[in-house]
């Protein structure tokens, strides 16, 4: 067969990569727990909103749907690991902050919900509706805060992502977020802009050669 030969592989939630969070939360009693979650994107830039789904079986559906708060905790390298353990065991029978080593914190803009101190980015987020979808209820949220470690800024006072080493998931498996390939409008960008905003200098250009000279079916040349 050719290499783009298409195969009908059946229905599933193929849609990869996607972002891997830690979500947490807490209870009007003051418990907190840490949910594992992949399903989770941005639906509007105003106001800022974002969707998770989640379980109705999972521990922590019933803390989001009491208080109407979480937290979005973006995951590192370094918390892969508790990442990986907050998504296979259940927050009803242990501690996470505590068998992960890490430490809750007050979310900003939140009463009830926790935000984990050892992630790079926080984004504190507040309900405003609740959609069941069938195995999983959809929670529509507003952003109402953003926390980030302060080595993430730039002298400008930028965020930096790019220095978070952040992860994301893919079909099962966790990669850290590697090569940094262009930005939104590279393909049009001039050579100088280009070469700027990548952070590379002239005598550097053989380096991203190739990316500047790959062209569609029809030619054009980037």
């Amino acid at each position: 067969m050719a290499k783009h030969d298409k195969i009908d592989v059946g229905l599933s939630t193929i849609l990869n990569p996607v972002p891997v969070v830690m979500v947490s939360c807490g209870d009007k009693e003051g418990r907190a727990n840490i949910l594992t979650i992949a399903w989770t994107g941005t639906v509007n830039s105003e106001p800022p909103m974002v969707t998770i789904s989640v379980r109705k079986s999972r521990f922590s559906h019933k803390m989001i749907s009491e208080t109407g708060e979480f937290v979005i905790n973006l995951v590192n390298k370094s918390l892969c690991k508790a990442c990986d353990r907050c998504g296979v065991v259940s927050g009803e029978n242990e501690d996470k902050f505590e068998s992960c080593s890490l430490t809750a914190v007050k979310a900003s803009g939140l009463s009830y919900a926790y935000a984990i101190k050892e992630a790079p980015v926080s984004i504190s987020c507040k309900v405003v509706s609740v959609t069941e979808l069938g195995s999983h209820d959809m929670f529509l949220a507003e952003i109402v805060a953003v926390t980030a470690d302060s080595y993430l800024l730039d002298e400008t006072g930028r965020l930096c992502l790019d220095k978070a080493k952040l992860v994301a998931y893919n079909h099962g498996e966790y990669f850290l977020l590697g090569e940094k390939l262009g930005f939104f409008g590279y393909s049009v960008a001039s050579d100088e802009v280009f070469e700027k905003r990548m952070g590379f200098s002239r005598k550097d250009r053989d380096k991203y050669k190739h990316l500047r000279e790959q062209g569609d079916k029809n030619g054009k040349k980037y």
